[in-house]
């Protein structure tokens, strides 16, 4: 158990708990907080058993919620996401919001959503798009401008890339 908790090792999470005599502090074998001295570290095999220890929970790898500890914050960025599509984002102000490092932002949201925030923000504004397209009568300029493309090209190939087809196709298809 102790190599496991050294390795950070994932696939151990929730068979068992590391407690630290000393802090009082009980996390996932995954946490990446700094290691604890091995004389000071006691394993538990269930959640009730360290807490009634006495042991507080991990606030940074939060073992006593069953989801991923991350999963409110991919719900912050992508919420985010949703209400800010039509701005112009960048991976920093996107990080600012949440108050992590944009290195960091990525590869938590790749890791729990299999996609980097600049893909998931790109799909946003292609079904946005995709739906302008269908019921208006704007310019499919206008639609690009409006669901928070830069530029028409870059609107083209990522909305190509999501339906597989370009705009105008799209817009003779759904009618």
């Amino acid at each position: 158990m102790w190599e496991k908790i050294i390795s950070c090792d994932q696939t151990y999470d929730e068979l068992f708990f590391t407690a630290v005599k000393t802090t009082k502090i009980y996390c996932r074998p995954s946490c990446k907080s700094r290691k604890p001295k091995k004389i000071n570290v006691t394993f538990y095999h269930d959640i009730k058993e360290v807490e009634a220890a006495g042991f507080r929970a991990c606030k940074r790898c939060k073992p006593e919620v069953e989801h991923s500890p991350h999963t409110e914050l991919i719900k912050n960025v992508t919420a985010f996401l949703v209400n800010h599509y039509k701005q112009k984002l960048t991976l920093q102000n996107i990080a600012d919001h949440v108050g992590i490092s944009p290195f960091h932002l990525e590869r938590l949201f790749q890791q729990e959503t299999a996609e980097t925030p600049r893909t998931y923000l790109e799909k946003i504004r292609v079904d946005k798009a995709a739906h302008l397209l269908v019921h208006t009568d704007l310019k499919t300029l206008e639609i690009c401008y409006d669901v928070g493309f830069q530029s028409p090209s870059s609107f083209y190939k990522s909305f190509r890339k999501v339906t597989n087809c370009s705009p105008s196709e799209y817009r003779r298809q759904e009618q």
